[in-house]
C-alpha cells in the first residue's frame, strides 16, 4: 500500500474518476482509494490526483508521479521527498492496516 523508496513514498491506489469531489475514500483492498472529480480522459484523472495529493502533503505538482498504470484504475504513484511514515499518519492508517480504514479526519 504505501512504502519508502529511494525517492519518497511509493503509493498503491485505486482511482475512481467522475466523483462529485476529488477526496481520500480509505482503503480499497491493497490500496489507498482516492474520488476523483476529473473524468478518465487524455490523463485528467491522472493530473487531478496528483493535484490533489501535491496540495495535500505540501510539495509541489512535480514531485508528484505516476509510476505504474496511467490508463488503470489501480496505480502506483509516487510522492518524491515525503516519509512512507507521514503517508500513513495523513490518512490515519498504522503499520497493519487493511480493509477497513476511515478516511483522514474522521473517527474510526
Amino acid at each position: 500500500m504505501v512504502q519508502d523508496s529511494p525517492e519518497g513514498a511509493s503509493l498503491t491506489v485505486h482511482v475512481q474518476p467522475k466523483a462529485a469531489r476529488t477526496e481520500y475514500a480509505g482503503v480499497h483492498g491493497d490500496a489507498l482509494k482516492f474520488r476523483v472529480a476529473a473524468p478518465p480522459v487524455e490523463g485528467a484523472a491522472n493530473e487531478a490526483l496528483c493535484a490533489y495529493l501535491a496540495e495535500r502533503f505540501g510539495i509541489p505538482k512535480n514531485a508528484v508521479g505516476v509510476l505504474a498504470g496511467q490508463g488503470s484504475r489501480k496505480k502506483r504513484v509516487l510522492l518524491k521527498g515525503v516519509a512512507s511514515k507521514r503517508v500513513m499518519e495523513e490518512f490515519g492508517l498504522t503499520a497493519g492496516s487493511s480493509r477497513k480504514s476511515s478516511p483522514a479526519g474522521t473517527a474510526s
